[in-house]
């Protein structure tokens, strides 16, 4: 997974998406790369990882390291408490209607959040309505039809928790099982990346693996 093209500026406005596919695998190790290089790259300050809760995607290191404004926003106070204490934390419900926050920022992140979403245009309008002007919504999610996510999804949720017991055991408390329902969670086609179009998106690239979609306001 390599970073955003070089051709793409903050407030440059591209036509046509640059649409890739690659390996999962490559995903899950270079997306953390793949956040920082974007950072750096367009001096955000400013950054919100959307159902960071517990985990947060980047390192309390870097953050100090960078002197970011880091806020993780998550709709559950006890996952927040688990979370360092060196992140700023706003608890609330990303895909809300009444969705409101004083803060806007230059970056906005989410990973393995949006498959979680029921309301999935409410979300990214919301996401959309709290980006600067020119700044980025970056999401790594997983897609429909892809045979893992297929079977979790027509699967009873008591039953995918006992196989994730059993296939990947992992601590409960930091690393929660949450309901899935892949609303637009899907790869790039034209209907998909018309959705965020129609919500004033301007999508700059779009990974095809699990997948990453990188989008700009307009």
């Amino acid at each position: 997974m390599n970073t955003l093209n070089n051709n793409t500026q903050k407030n440059h406005k591209v036509a046509t998406p640059n649409i890739h596919y690659g390996l999962s695998e490559d995903a899950w190790k270079n997306y953390d790369a793949f956040l920082k290089d974007l950072i750096d790259r367009f001096n955000s300050v400013s950054v919100c990882d959307v159902g960071g809760g517990a985990n947060p995607v980047l390192d309390s290191d870097y953050v100090t390291e960078k002197e970011l404004k880091y806020y993780i926003l998550d709709i559950s106070e006890v996952e927040l408490k688990k979370a360092p204490e060196n992140y700023h934390k706003l608890e609330a419900d990303i895909a809300a209607p009444q969705f409101t926050i004083n803060q806007k920022f230059d970056l906005v992140f989410s990973k393995m959040l949006a498959e979680h979403i029921k309301d999935a245009k409410q979300f990214h309008t919301n996401i959309w309505g709290i980006l600067n002007d020119g700044g980025f919504a970056v999401h790594f999610f997983p897609t429909l039809f892809t045979l893992p996510f297929l079977v979790n999804y027509l699967t009873p949720e008591i039953l995918t928790t006992k196989i994730l017991d059993l296939v990947s055991p992992r601590d409960k408390y930091q690393h929660g099982k949450f309901s899935a329902y892949y609303n637009w969670c899907r790869g790039p086609h034209k209907r998909q990346i018309r959705r965020f179009i129609n919500i004033g998106f301007e999508i700059v690239e779009y990974w095809g693996f699990s997948d990453i979609v990188v989008i700009t306001r307009k």
